[in-house]
C-alpha cells in the first residue's frame, strides 16, 4: 500500500451545533451530501455526528494538498459507513481526479468524538 497523503482536523461540536441552529438547512446542504444528512439525523443528537463528518472533510482536503481550491467541492468528498464497517472518505468529481494525479485510488478514514469535540483522519492510499 502507497500513502499519497494524509490530513487530520479537529472540530468543536458546540460550535458545529451552533452553525446547525444558525444556518439550518442552508448551511447543511452546502457541505452534507443527503446520505450523510441523513445518516446524521437518524441519531438522538446529530451534532457531533455532523462535527465528525466536516473534521472528516477538512482532513480528507489536507490528504488531497487542496483546502477548499482547485475547484473542490464540501459535497465531493462524502463519509459513508455500512453497518459493521469502519468509515470511508468516498471522492468524486474534481477531488477525485485530484486524488487519483496524486497518486490515491481511495481514502481510509478514522473518526472519534468525545467531549466536545470530534476527531477524523484521512489518508489517500493506493493498492
Amino acid at each position: 500500500m502507497t500513502i499519497a497523503g494524509i490530513g487530520v482536523d479537529l472540530v468543536s461540536i458546540p460550535r458545529m451545533r451552533e452553525m446547525i441552529d444558525r444556518w439550518q438547512d442552508r448551511f447543511l446542504r452546502r457541505v452534507f451530501t443527503e446520505g450523510e444528512i441523513a445518516y446524521c439525523r437518524a441519531r438522538s443528537d446529530p451534532a457531533p455526528h455532523f462535527a465528525a463528518r466536516f473534521a472528516a472533510k477538512e482532513a480528507g482536503f489536507k490528504a488531497l494538498g487542496t483546502g477548499l481550491q482547485l475547484g473542490v467541492r464540501w459535497r465531493e468528498l462524502e463519509v459513508r459507513r455500512e453497518r459493521t464497517q469502519a468509515p470511508t472518505l468516498v471522492l468524486s468529481g474534481r477531488s477525485r481526479e485530484i486524488g487519483l494525479g496524486k497518486g490515491g485510488s481511495r481514502m481510509l478514514l478514522s473518526l472519534t468524538h468525545e467531549g466536545d469535540y470530534a476527531l477524523a483522519q484521512a489518508m489517500l492510499v493506493d493498492d
